[in-house]
Parts: structure tokens; sequence; C-alpha cells
């Protein structure tokens, strides 16, 4: 967990959205703040420790044995800094990422996939949602182990995949944090042919089912 600050695209917007949480209401449990940033209940732990450690975010005693937080001088600076970093990265990650989930949803097309499940709920999987409609191609659930099951820009959130509901033709990896994992898992479960990720994740997809027997 050393390295949980470093620099890198889905750190920095965990922890904006940590600090942004703190600052509306630092009073919220941290399964609440979980659940909003679509992470595990111990990664949030883990977080605030060390921003609590950074001097970021200071914590006192609250009722029922629990605790509070709030926002320092050095936490407000860096929740400023944070967010026009992240506005800017954003813009270019989503002409990126769209570019990319296009790519990936015409080799889906020409595959006849035309039903698919995200694994990863994120703001790639956001963008994937929303450009399926433009793609001839329709996203019917997210799985995602580590999130609630609240529905996600109006898809069904589940937890695995034995929990899915509807059928699918393939699974698109939408998973930034644990990409691989995630592509790894889905191969086990239905082949390399039934699994696409977009480009950006450094996957090198049609290079490992190449090498597949």
């Amino acid at each position: 967990m050393d390295r949980l600050l470093d620099t890198g695209h889905e750190n920095e917007r965990i922890v904006l959205g940590l600090l942004s949480s703190v600052e509306h209401d630092g009073d919220r449990s941290q399964r609440r703040i979980a659940a909003e940033l679509g992470i595990a209940l111990g990664l949030v732990n883990a977080y605030l420790k060390r921003c609590v450690k950074k001097g970021l975010v200071k914590v006192h005693d609250a009722p029922a044995r629990r605790y509070a937080y709030y926002l320092t001088p050095h936490g407000f600076a860096e929740k400023s800094r944070l967010t026009v970093q992240y506005l800017s990265d954003s813009f270019s990650f989503f002409r990126r990422a769209k570019a990319d989930c296009a790519s990936v949803f015409q080799s889906a097309r020409e595959q006849n996939f035309q039903n698919l499940v995200l694994c990863g709920k994120s703001d790639l999987a956001e963008i994937a949602i929303l450009s399926a409609v433009d793609c001839g191609v329709s996203i019917v659930a997210i799985v995602d182990q580590n999130a609630d099951e609240m529905p996600f820009v109006g898809r069904q959130v589940v937890s695995g995949y034995d929990r899915l509901t509807v059928p699918f033709d393939a699974v698109i990896v939408t998973d930034v944090v644990n990409a691989r994992r995630a592509f790894d898992e889905a191969v086990r479960l239905y082949g390399p042919g039934r699994v696409l990720a977009p480009s950006l994740l450094g996957l090198n997809v049609s290079g490992r089912r190449d090498a597949e027997p």
C-alpha cells in the first residue's frame, strides 16, 4: 500500500474522489465512500490512512465509536490541483477511450457479438456504454466484484458472472485497475474468443490469442 498515492490516473481519481467525499460530508462511513467510488472497503481505509499521513485529511472521534474526517488546508489545495489535472486528463482519456471502444465494438459486430457484458465498473465502462448506442451493440450488464449492485448508467451491476440473469455473447474488459486479472478470469470462464479489451488497457489481446493453442 505504500505506493497508493504515486502518480497515475486511477490513483489520482480515487484520491480526488476521496477528498471530495470528505469535503462534502466527513461523517459518512467508509463503506458508503467505497460504494460511491466503486472500490473495495479495505482500499478506502488504506487511502484514508495515507491521506492522513500526508497531511491531506485529519480525523477525530465521533459518536458510536466512529470517526469523522475533514480536509486540511493542504488537503483543499491538493483537491483543487487534482480537479484541474483530472479534468485536463479526462478530455484526452475520453477521446482515446471512445475511439478504442468503437474499434472493439466493430470487432464484436464482425464476430456477430451483439449483447455484451462489461467487466469493471469505471470511467471506461461509462464511455463504453455511451459509445455502444452509436456502434450497434448492446451492453446488457456490468460485472464488478468490488462494486455494490446498484445500476450504473442504467445497466445492471453484479458482483460475479454467476449472478448474471441475461444472456450475452462476449465480455469487454473495462477494469482499469486490475485489467489483466479481469481479462484472464474472463478467458478462463468463456475462452479467448469471447473476450475483448480496448487497446488503451495495454493487454495485447490479439497477441495473447495468437499464442493460445
